[in-house]
């Protein structure tokens, strides 16, 4: 399983809180949402990008720095990302665990690996530049 990271030059609680909040998804995460996330009930958002309309369901805010988040694919199959924000020498680090489903190839697991890669360095462009 990959981990993808970077460190962004801000202060670790400050990328968790711009994160956290599914309105700033489609400023950073394109591979996953593309346009304003709606609420759909129960702790469930509505997001539409590149994979088709999908349900995204995030953890409580804690003061761990975890931000996993469950995104419910068109077909109905459920997939757990595990993502961390956690100090580093006065900045933060974000790492996401890119999780492989079932049938993929490792070419699609690189390919995902890739598209986390370019999300997070969108995160920490818009937070180093604000």
């Amino acid at each position: 399983m990959p981990h993808v990271s970077t460190v962004i030059a801000r202060p670790w609680r400050e990328v968790y809180a711009y994160a956290a909040d599914p309105a700033n998804l489609p400023q950073w995460a394109a591979g996953l949402s593309t346009a304003e996330l709606r609420p759909a009930g129960d702790g469930w958002w509505t997001a539409t990008g590149p994979l088709g309309t999908v349900g995204v369901r995030f953890c409580e805010r804690n003061e761990f720095g975890v931000l996993d988040h469950v995104v419910r694919l068109p077909d109905g199959t459920e997939v757990l990302n595990p993502m961390r924000v956690v100090e580093w020498d006065g900045a933060a680090e974000v790492v996401f665990s890119v999780r492989p489903r079932e049938g993929m190839t490792d070419a699609d697991v690189q390919a995902d690996a890739a598209a986390v890669a370019t999300d997070l360095a969108t995160l920490k462009g818009v937070l180093e530049s604000g």
